[in-house]
């Protein structure tokens, strides 16, 4: 069995006193990179999971966009400042 692992870039808008939720959620599968976005690499499973249950956290007028492209090496990335990737390694 082959899996199939995509990266993902995940940025989501919730009201203040409800971001936690999606923020303890999405840690357990991608890197928290800024505030309300995450990024880094999933099976097709995971991601059918991170889409199912961040859609059942939602309420009106909340959102979540999940840019998915096929593997880190096709995302130009850079980063101005302290990455906050760099200490992901180390947890």
């Amino acid at each position: 069995m082959v899996v199939t692992v995509v990266y993902l870039i995940v940025v989501y808008d919730m009201r203040a006193d409800r971001t936690r939720l999606m923020l303890n959620f999405l840690r357990k599968y991608l890197t928290h990179v800024q505030n309300s976005v995450f990024e880094g690499e999933v099976t097709e499973g995971d991601l059918e999971t991170i889409r199912n249950h961040t859609e059942s956290l939602l309420n009106p007028e909340e959102s979540v966009i999940i840019y998915r492209v096929g593997s880190a090496q096709y995302v130009d990335r850079t980063v101005i400042g302290d990455d906050p990737t760099d200490d992901a390694r180390f947890l």
